[in-house]
């Protein structure tokens, strides 16, 4: 390797290291919105989540199921999930528990990576009972077949 290579190599380095630290820094986002006539909520977690970003998502889906009717559906899209606090566990059950009680039909989902889920299967077994359907999908896409 000469010393051009080694320039490069380090010069990539730098760059993946760079954009490891970025992700790692990446601010939590969460959006919901509700579309009426499919009778769908659809949410997205983004980002490093902590407690108190899963809290404001937990206040917003509260609020935006008085827009649904019984029998609705829901996707749920954690794929760009980065990182997920412990301390989520008990407004993301929260919002299990408000999709409950609202009468979901189904569920569509998109796990985060395995590294990063904080046991999101358990959780649904445990606050939806096995009374609600739920899909585990891989891509946006398939979510739309499911949902039709």
């Amino acid at each position: 390797m000469d010393e051009a290579d080694g320039r490069r190599n380090h010069a990539k380095l730098e760059r993946t290291v760079s954009q490891r630290i970025h992700t790692m820094m990446a601010e939590a986002a969460f959006d919901a919105v509700v579309d009426p006539a499919r009778n769908l909520v659809r949410t997205r977690f983004t980002g490093n989540v902590t407690a108190a970003s899963m809290l404001s998502a937990a206040a917003q889906v509260e609020t935006l199921l008085a827009q649904t009717n019984p029998g609705f559906s829901v996707f749920a899209d954690f794929s760009q999930v980065v990182a997920m606090d412990l301390d989520c566990i008990r407004s993301l059950t929260r919002i299990m528990d408000l999709c409950h009680a609202h009468e979901v039909g189904l569920i569509v989902r998109i796990l985060p990576a395995k590294g990063r889920d904080i046991g999101i299967n358990l959780l649904a077994t445990v606050h939806y009972r096995g009374k609600v359907k739920t899909v585990t999908v891989d891509t946006v896409a398939e979510a739309e077949r499911v949902l039709g």
